[in-house]
């Protein structure tokens, strides 16, 4: 679920979600506002996030259409900066497809500016993502239910380290996450043979940005000893491993290979097991959970999307 802390960054709006210090409180609490009620502006009306006051069916709600679209103005720079991480931003959607942690964001930023301009709408089957160009759209599947939906991402974030897309409120319901706050899942760009052209930001300041900052619910005890394993970090198992992404392309893979290498000069291989259809890009292998660890956190302070852990 999302969360919001003040930052500002130049040449780059990314989002519309947190009021500074020093900033005018926001009017007082009202019922929810259309999407087209506030964009722009840098105060909310409420303190935390939540799902809508007027909840919505949104099953049987159309899944947006892909199609060829220009990049939007705002929000796709070369780079920008959060909290002083550095972000790349992919020069193109082609080939992308990643697993790992999703998250949702709704009623606090109902109506309000996004990082492409637009206003956001949590009714509408959007999402957010710190290096895909917008907008983009992408199929994303639950991985613990099978669930699957097109989302359009035209937004940036989320900045916790261990999530890779933000889904909105009736992205999050329709998926099955919306309880639970975060669920695995696969996020595969669907992107035409036609590129258009990308539009840079024209490196006016932006008001605003927004970034999902408080923890997601507490792990499992089983996610806990996978992750820290019981041996006090030693590698009892197996090797261990990072998946930095997995590609339905060879070269999406190859070019994520060597900016790897060029950058974090880490051990890194290409692989496809015979089970998959995809390229998979993996760091390691690493001696203990202490060295995956810290090989994670090189990559999250360079910029890349958050890893997975694996084991061949």
């Amino acid at each position: 679920m999302r969360r919001v802390a003040p930052i500002l960054t130049l040449s780059l709006f990314l989002g519309a979600c947190a009021t500074g210090p020093g900033r005018a409180p926001g009017p007082a609490p009202q019922p929810d506002r259309p999407a087209s009620g506030a964009p722009g502006s840098d105060r909310y009306e409420h303190s935390t996030d939540a799902g809508p006051e007027q909840r919505r069916d949104v099953s049987a709600q159309p899944e947006p259409v892909p199609k060829v679209e220009p990049r939007s103005a705002y929000g796709n720079p070369d780079t920008y900066t959060v909290w002083g991480k550095s972000y790349q931003v992919l020069p193109t959607a082609e080939g992308y497809q990643e697993e790992g942690l999703a998250s949702w964001y709704g009623r606090k930023f109902h109506g309000y500016r996004t990082s492409s301009g637009e206003a956001f709408d949590m009714y509408r089957f959007t999402a957010a993502h710190r290096t895909l160009p917008l907008p983009t759209y992408a199929r994303v599947t639950n991985l613990d239910n099978g669930k699957s939906l097109v989302v359009r991402v035209n937004d940036r974030g989320p900045f916790h380290s261990d999530r890779i897309i933000d889904l909105s409120w009736a992205a999050a319901v329709r998926l099955g996450i919306e309880q639970k706050g975060t669920g695995r899942v696969r996020v595969e760009a669907l992107t035409s043979t036609r590129d258009p052209t990308p539009n840079k930001s024209d490196g006016r300041v932006p008001t605003a940005v927004r970034a999902a900052v408080d923890s997601p619910p507490p792990p499992s005890s089983a996610d806990s000893a996978a992750d820290n394993g019981s041996n006090g970090g030693s590698n009892a198992g197996g090797d261990l491993y990072l998946q930095a992404g997995a590609f339905q392309g060879l070269d999406g893979a190859r070019a994520l290979e060597q900016r790897l290498r060029q950058q974090l000069k880490l051990p890194v291989t290409v692989r496809r097991p015979e089970s998959s259809s995809l390229y998979k890009v993996w760091l390691g292998p690493f001696a203990s959970n202490a060295d995956r660890d810290r090989a994670r956190r090189s990559l999250a302070e360079a910029g890349f999307a958050a890893p997975i852990s694996v084991n061949p």
